[in-house]
């Protein structure tokens, strides 16, 4: 029994304004669950797929006030394409940030709501994942944080460093997920976050509790009912919140 990453979930304010930022910025198709709930999906592919990291967009009054834990990183293939990239974000209403990066080759910005995201400069490690070149999520302990999803989805660690994890889909497709290590400590409830499912056929109890042994607990300190919905919250050894899907 395993489990894989599917999906990011990004609350927002307005999740149908932000939603057509994101599909425009990656080139993906829209869908929608419902009022406060929007779905953005590459065009041509049926969810899920190991090629892809999907979002899902929820609407939640709450105001958005530090730097988020986990963001997204945008490949490119030449400087030309960074800048057009970067200028073609600003059109779309992202701005430049500054979370205290200094002289790097990169472009920081954020989104119409303030989620911060990067914007890479051309890398070789990335040429093959699509628009999304890596998750990224702020950690204090890289090591463990590793040892954590290494075990908790069948996702391959490629690096383990005192400063820096990364892993991939086994497939060997897709974006990459990468713990940074970071002095600034995790503070409220995570505005974005991992959703990771189980497959077909596995048991959705069974594999919350494999979780559990392995250093995740349960999150119930957001307010939520959870006899109200058909997945898990979890969280995991550094607190960071994750919703367990059904099987899929």
């Amino acid at each position: 029994m395993t489990t894989r990453i599917v999906q990011i979930n990004m609350k927002a304010h307005d999740d149908s304004a932000l939603g057509r930022f994101w599909a425009q910025a990656l080139g993906w198709g829209i869908d929608s669950e419902g009022p406060g709930v929007t779905n953005l999906e590459p065009v041509g592919f049926t969810y899920p797929d190991p090629a892809f990291v999907y979002v899902d967009i929820i609407a939640r009054p709450e105001p958005k006030t530090v730097k988020n834990r986990v963001h997204l990183d945008l490949a490119t293939t030449s400087a030309a394409h960074q800048a057009e990239l970067v200028a073609r974000l600003k059109g779309l209403g992202a701005t430049l940030a500054d979370v205290g990066q200094g002289d790097v080759p990169w472009t920081v910005m954020a989104d119409p709501e303030g989620n911060e995201f990067c914007v890479l400069e051309p890398r070789e490690v990335y040429g093959d994942t699509g628009p999304v070149a890596a998750v990224v999520v702020d950690c204090a302990d890289p090591r463990e944080m590793a040892r954590f999803w290494g075990e908790a989805t069948d996702w391959t660690v490629h690096e383990v460093t005192d400063t820096q994890a990364t892993l991939r889909s086994a497939k060997g497709v897709g974006p990459y997920l990468e713990f940074i290590r970071t002095a600034d400590p995790k503070s409220g409830w995570n505005r974005v976050h991992l959703d990771v499912a189980p497959y077909k056929g596995d048991d959705l109890e069974a594999e919350a509790d494999r979780l559990r042994g392995l250093g995740a607990r349960d999150a119930t300190d957001a307010g939520f009912d959870p006899s109200a919905i058909h997945w898990k919250v979890l969280a995991d050894p550094e607190g960071n919140e994750f919703c367990l899907l059904t099987p899929r």
